[in-house]
């Protein structure tokens, strides 16, 4: 292969990988990816050196150009089809898997969001044209694909025009008989698609952070604390049940009892970004005793680069297949029962895999629903699933026990006795966050040297409560945590947190949303809240009274609970009937008891009100029944299964940064939103740029209280770039 064809790139600006430096880091990703799944790694290498061949066309390589415009047939040029010519060079009986590793490992093979997909083309253009499109020049252009393919130990032969229309017309064949009418998901495309991921985001690395992966964790640490305060450290864990269901106290030590249940790889899922980054940091830092080096990568929304022990975490490896241990959100998981582009490489990296579920949240329907269906999955691809919780409704229970098998499931619960140890708040119900309130009640805590934390369930009360509370404490450290910070903002917040809490004797004052119920590792001795649902309140209450030792038990601290609202709107985003039962259930002026915890929660859920997710699932009696097999659904369903149609939003200050800075330091700039709150304002949006982000006015944010939605509603642009 001559330094011209290494001018051949696979992508542009600004990596500009050489295409055949990129085909062979797809081939060793592949074959090791193959290899860990017991398949062919043979085939799985072809299939990488194969994948993008197509690439070699020049109406590819120009479309590489900054700047240049494309034709119709230029933008509709995909260069799967292309590399689907040379199918020829392999023998016939690999074709099967070559066809689905590489026919739709960018788009959906039929019904494609854009339309792109090959059978979504040939209905527009005809079988014909579709060739026509993408075999210009191909006599020329050819002969540099068979160069570099040759450089790869595949044996040449000239290839016409009319073997690559025969080789398409197979690929196309062999679809329609054996893909349109197959409801499955491929397990040769997830080996490409997870492959080209690996290789795309690590570039000149990827032979590197290949080495370690696969690796399975030695968890030994966690077998060998034991801890009086940590009931949970003593009871055993060698049960040959497959899966676990923990149900225990915050603070009972579930994290070592759940991690000493593991015997594979592990990922490691908790609901909040907070919680997530201190949990990496913990298992990072526990699990170097025991391992030389480990895989352990942290993944949600807006995770950071992490430096620990001179290795840099990049943020473009953690999505991608191979960790020892990944700590993540259920969101990131939930990919798989709705078929999102990927899932099957996702579903492949899951499989035979240990899985734990820590603290679901349960409150909404349609949040159950979709927590079953991603048990069921699991469950189906043959992984050991362990739950912790302190709060799951009984009902919930019995569904998870029905899908996984009761003989399956090793239980393990504290005793009431046990339970006792735990009791440290005392319970107040309070009819308003009044005068009185923060008067008297906060102001003769701050008086005896004790931290406050005031829970509020929106952002825009929490920001009028900090607001208020500046004016009435100036010289007390106040701050403010809530989601529509920039992320970077928000994770100096939670460093300025953290200090905060370390201050012995020292009053101060936090206000937050939901954000803080399972978050950092933090201590607070008052809290005030308003009513939310009983799980929801129970994970709020850790915050209070956390730090145990032996001279804690027994001393109880308060937290006063705010009657919810009359109006449904107003108790948004939870549903009104729920708060209710919430605030009548729990004591009031009393001690709240462990042990009659799951009373409560059985008196606010007494049963399941599931909001069937079939519609939406790819998965359903069973089986994966719902969609063609190299086809998938666009990321939206997913959000709006999630009820999480987030967006984000920048600055209009920050525009010139953001455009000329890295993905990493453009996160740190976003802000992220629901997108209904401002799809009508007509905003600007960056749409050449991966998370798309709207811009507002800089003057409805600030630093100290983050962004004010009911100023940004006044505040439009109809401009979209």
């Amino acid at each position: 292969m001559t330094i011209k064809h290494y001018e051949i790139k696979a992508k542009g600006e600004p990596e500009k990988t050489p295409l055949y430096l990129h085909l062979l880091q797809v081939k060793i990703a592949a074959e090791k990816f193959a290899e860990h799944l017991g398949l062919d790694t043979k085939i799985a290498g072809f299939g990488g050196i194969l994948h993008d061949i197509g690439k070699t066309a020049p109406i590819f390589q120009l479309r590489l150009e900054p700047d240049y415009v494309h034709t119709i047939d230029e933008q509709r040029y995909r260069h799967e089809i292309s590399s689907l010519f040379f199918l020829s060079l392999f023998d016939k009986s690999i074709h099967s898997e070559l066809i689905e590793m590489i026919i739709a490992h960018h788009k959906s093979i039929i019904n494609d969001r854009r339309n792109g997909g090959l059978f979504d083309m040939i209905e527009d253009y005809g079988f014909d044209r579709v060739f026509e499109m993408h075999s210009e020049d191909f006599e020329n252009w050819s002969i540099i694909a068979l160069d570099i393919l040759e450089s790869f130990g595949i044996k040449r032969k000239t290839i016409s025009l009319e073997d690559a229309k025969n080789s398409l017309y197979e690929a196309f064949e062999y679809s329609k008989n054996n893909i349109i009418n197959n409801y499955d998901y491929s397990v040769w495309r997830g080996v490409l698609m997870g492959a080209d991921h690996f290789a795309s985001a690590l570039v000149f690395s990827t032979e590197e952070y290949l080495k370690p992966t696969f690796k399975i964790p030695n968890l030994s640490y966690y077998h060998n604390r034991k801890n009086i305060l940590y009931p949970l450290s003593f009871k055993k864990s060698d049960s040959k049940k497959r899966h676990t269901i923990v149900t225990a106290c915050t603070g009972a030590g579930k994290t070592d009892y759940l991690l000493r249940r593991c015997t594979g790889r592990v990922f490691y899922t908790l609901p909040f970004t907070a919680s997530i980054n201190a949990m990496f940091e913990r298992i990072k830092e526990d699990t170097k005793i025991d391992n030389d080096f480990l895989d352990v990568r942290v993944l949600h929304s807006s995770s950071k680069i992490q430096e620990k022990r001179g290795i840099k975490e990049l943020k473009i490896i953690q999505s991608h297949f191979g960790s020892s241990i990944k700590v993540l959100t259920p969101h990131q998981l939930a990919c798989i029962a709705f078929g999102t582009n990927g899932y099957e490489s996702i579903l492949l990296d899951l499989k035979n895999c240990d899985i734990i579920l820590d603290e679901i949240h349960t409150y909404s329907d349609k949040i159950q629903g979709i927590v079953l269906k991603i048990i069921e999955i699991l469950n189906y691809i043959g992984c050991r699933i362990h739950i912790g919780t302190a709060t799951l409704p009984t009902v919930l229970y019995k569904e998870i026990l029905k899908i996984l098998g009761n003989e399956n499931v090793y239980q393990v619960k504290l005793t009431n006795k046990e339970m006792r140890l735990f009791d440290r708040h005392k319970i107040f119900k309070y009819p308003a966050f009044d005068d009185n309130m923060k008067n008297k009640i906060i102001g003769n805590a701050l008086k005896n040297n004790e931290k406050v934390l005031i829970v509020r369930n929106r952002v825009a009360h929490s920001q009028q409560t900090y607001v208020e509370m500046l004016a009435k404490f100036p010289d007390i450290p106040i701050l403010l945590l809530h989601s529509r910070f920039k992320r970077g903002r928000r994770n100096e917040i939670e460093g300025e947190l953290m200090k905060l809490n370390q201050m012995n004797n020292k009053p101060c004052i936090v206000i937050s949303t939901q954000v803080v119920e399972v978050s950092l590792d933090i201590s607070f001795d008052l809290m005030i809240t308003d009513c939310a649902p009983i799980d929801s309140l129970i994970q709020r209450f850790g915050r209070i009274n956390r730090k145990r030792t032996i001279n804690t038990i027994g001393k109880y601290k308060r937290i006063y609970v705010l009657a919810p609202p009359i109006d449904r709107k107003d108790a948004m985003p939870y549903q009104l009937n729920v708060l209710q039962k919430t605030y009548d259930v729990l004591p009031d002026r009393k001690i709240l008891r462990e042990y009659k915890i799951q009373k409560l929660i059985d008196v606010v859920y007494p049963k399941l009100n599931l909001i069937s997710i079939n519609a939406a699932s790819i998965f359903e009696d069973g089986k994966f029944d719902t969609l063609i097999k190299l086809q998938h659904q666009p990321k939206s369903v997913l959000f709006e299964e999630l009820g999480i149609m987030s967006t984000n939003v920048i600055l209009d200050t920050d525009v010139d940064e953001y455009i000329n800075s890295n993905s990493e330091k453009r996160t740190m700039m976003e802000i992220s939103v629901i997108y209904y709150s401002i799809q009508k304002l007509n905003l600007t949006q960056l749409r050449d740029y991966s998370h798309r982000p709207y811009i507002i006015n800089h003057n409805v944010y600030n630093n100290e209280i983050g962004l004010d939605m009911a100023a940004l509603g006044f505040i439009g642009d109809a401009t979209i770039l």
